[in-house]
């Protein structure tokens, strides 16, 4: 059987020229995170079965969510992939997906490191291994995995603005926000619904407290970002964190009650997301009423996932605000068998998680110095367990906010300098300069 080239110009074995025009459908949708691309790809393995690309894909799909239900859907398309003939490029995917199933992600962003070297037009390698290295908190790779690709790459490539939106969002976490944001915004010019690009030029404006920058640029196209996008909430709790920094309660509140959880999601990644806004405005005493119950009962059925030690963290904030101890102490035994486990969860709740959500627990039960006790040592390895900077941005929020409750007077006004030097301008800064003075003249 006569098998086609992708866009790029790497033959697909087993595909027809039916499924391939669905499996770039899909593509396409992945990379700007719209509609169903696991529709899409099903349509695919439907007019050929035996497209071993498209298997691949579906696999990706249900891998990089960190969903749990996804992982029995990923190793029956593996199994399935694995007994059709593959070529070369095809077998680097199909061992980046068996590492990736067996919880060993730094392994399988080398294998598809050594795959985007072979093959650097190869845009699902590339996304899955930015991805990856987003999911192990590898800033560097986040940037130089796309660099090392560019030069193959031009505007003729279906695609490109995906991998300059990618590079966008590197150069962000790497710290060169200047080019960060003449890529993310070039990305967007090139295909406006690229709501990766769209958020890379976002991660930008919120870590150079940039907020009514942060806001215009939201605003300026939200139905291109939000609409039939399953990274809208990510997006939208972004424009929340820049009202949050104005002090524009009521509106964060809005936002929270309305596109980021008015519909009570289920995906972790949003639940991550609504755990983590909601924690910003505890940390702040803001009386949230019944948000955290809601949030928690969406929760519960993952406590026993223990697979990504990220999404633990952000579970434990919602039964802590929810006060179910009972709940957080489950988690907490999750981990814990966690740990001795073989995969990279297990690196990750050891080194960093475990301390986090056992902060989060001394946090919520009052007890701040603990917390303090807790979170001091790992919040400059914070990286080690995933996540962004603008996420990782909590550990700093909640071990200020710990100090200021244990009367640490010393260490209070050493963060609160801390961070008003990181953010001269930003209102929450100040506010911890005056607190901490405050606390220094009532000794």
């Amino acid at each position: 059987m006569k098998q086609m080239n992708d866009a790029a110009g790497y033959p697909a074995s087993g595909s027809t020229p039916e499924s391939m025009l669905a499996f770039e459908r899909a593509l396409n949708e992945f990379r700007c995170y719209l509609n169903d691309p696991v529709a899409t790809v099903d349509d695919a393995i439907a007019a050929s079965p035996s497209m071993v690309m498209a298997h691949v894909l579906k696999a990706y799909l249900h891998l990089l969510g960190t969903e749990p239900a996804g992982l029995p859907v990923a190793r029956a398309c593996l199994d399935a992939a694995l007994a059709l003939p593959a070529n070369e490029r095809e077998k680097y995917h199909l061992e980046a997906v068996r590492r990736i199933t067996a919880g060993h992600w730094r392994d399988a962003a080398r294998t598809l490191e050594d795959l985007s070297a072979e093959y650097p037009r190869d845009a699902l390698a590339l996304q899955a291994g930015h991805l990856v290295d987003f999911l192990v908190g590898d800033s560097r790779m986040l940037r130089d995995r796309i660099a090392r690709a560019l030069p193959h790459w031009s505007k003729t490539l279906p695609g490109y603005h995906a991998v300059i939106g990618m590079h966008a969002f590197g150069l962000e976490e790497t710290g060169d926000y200047v080019q960060a944001d003449r890529q993310g915004r070039l990305s967007v010019e090139l295909e406006p619904r690229d709501g990766w690009g769209q958020h890379a030029v976002a991660h930008v404006l919120e870590m150079t407290n940039r907020r009514r920058d942060g806001i215009a640029w939201m605003q300026g196209n939200v139905d291109a970002w939000s609409q039939d996008s399953f990274f809208a909430v990510h997006n939208w709790w972004h424009l929340a964190l820049y009202h949050l920094e104005l002090e524009q309660i009521d509106e964060v509140l809005r936002l929270y009650d309305g596109p980021i959880f008015g519909q009570r999601s289920t995906p972790i990644f949003d639940m991550v997301d609504a755990s983590a806004l909601l924690w910003r405005l505890h940390l702040r005493g803001i009386d949230l009423g019944d948000r955290w119950e809601a949030l928690a009962d969406n929760w519960t059925p993952h406590i026993g996932a223990g697979n990504y030690a990220f999404n633990d963290f952000h579970a434990a904030m919602a039964f802590g605000g929810s006060r179910r101890p009972k709940s957080l102490q489950a988690l907490l035994e999750v981990q814990r068998a966690a740990m001795r486990g073989d995969g990279d969860n297990a690196f990750f709740v050891r080194e960093v998680g475990h301390s986090a959500t056992l902060a989060i627990q001394a946090f919520g039960e009052g007890d701040y110095a603990q917390a303090v006790q807790l979170l001091r040592p790992i919040r400059n390895i914070a990286n080690r367990f995933g996540g962004s900077h603008a996420q990782r941005d909590l550990f700093d929020l909640t071990l200020i906010e710990a100090t200021f409750r244990a009367g640490n007077t010393a260490l209070a006004a050493a963060l609160a300098a801390e961070r008003a030097a990181l953010r001269p301008q930003s209102p929450l800064a100040r506010l911890y300069v005056q607190r901490s003075m405050g606390l220094a003249q009532a000794a």
